[in-house]
């Protein structure tokens, strides 16, 4: 079986600033990885890279870059294959725009079904199995202005997921929901992961990341800065070099969470 991500030597420079600097890393298809680091570490611009949204910088050195195994795609075949949830995407429906079309745009890579756009009875039935996973089936018939936003949340997993993709990228799918919710979104998680979906999330809560996820990759300043299995790496000395501040890192049944140090 292909790995579904090689990068070797790859690099992404914007406006003459590189945001990402000579990244190696490879993901198995059969992994489950969390990406953590700061805000403007280059986490966002990685999960761009992988969707075709920004390509690698044509540097000095040789790069090279495999997605499941090709080093050439077409990126609307690479979408059905990876789903992604981003925080962006769920600012850009219109508000009149129903959960059946937010979900069933996925099927198109748009922001909504448009005229033209023929949805099958297999894409309805799809679109409705996908929502009752995510669990707001009787949703939808609601435009996007009146959903939580957890609801919207799950509206857009439910669109990532109805391609029967081969892994969902999470780009802090949680910021912005309460202890309770994010509680029920790792569980949710742990649940795709079971069914067979392939999971990497991107964060930099600690608190975000799945029981089922078990590999944790760090990137600081574009790079990666440590790579390995999340009891090995997410310890007090990593993660407070990582962030560069004095953080305590705490575990309680297989989650983590991170505090400053009293005077950090």
């Amino acid at each position: 079986m292909e790995n579904a991500l090689e990068l070797s030597n790859v690099s992404v420079v914007r406006d003459g600033v590189r945001i990402l600097d000579g990244i190696n890393l490879t993901i198995g298809q059969d992994e489950n990885v969390a990406i953590i680091g700061l805000n403007g570490s280059g986490k966002t611009t990685l999960l761009k890279l992988l969707r075709g949204d920004v390509y690698p910088y044509d540097d000095s050195e040789p790069y090279s870059m495999r997605i499941f195994g090709e080093r050439h795609w077409n990126i609307f075949d690479l979408r059905t294959r990876m789903g992604v949830v981003s925080m962006d995407l769920q600012d850009m429906f219109s508000g009149a725009t129903t959960v059946r079309e937010v979900i069933g745009s996925g099927f198109f890579g748009s922001l909504d079904v448009f005229r033209g756009m023929t949805v099958t009875a297999e894409m309805e039935e799809l679109i409705r199995y996908r929502a009752g996973e995510m669990g707001i089936d009787d949703l939808l018939g609601r435009t996007t202005d009146g959903l939580s936003l957890g609801q919207m949340r799950r509206a857009l997993i439910a669109r990532a997921l109805v391609t029967n993709p081969r892994m969902l990228i999470l780009d802090e799918p949680m910021t912005g929901l309460d202890i309770v919710m994010k509680s029920k979104f790792r569980r949710m998680f742990d649940i795709l992961t079971r069914s067979g979906v392939r999971i990497v999330m991107i964060t930099h809560d600690l608190s975000d990341i799945p029981l089922s996820v078990d590999r944790v990759v760090m990137i600081k300043d574009g790079r990666i800065y440590g790579d390995g299995r999340k009891e090995d790496v997410l310890n007090d000395r990593t993660v407070s070099g990582l962030f560069g501040a004095d953080v305590k890192v705490e575990e309680t049944k297989g989650i983590y969470r991170m505090y400053l140090e009293r005077g950090g």
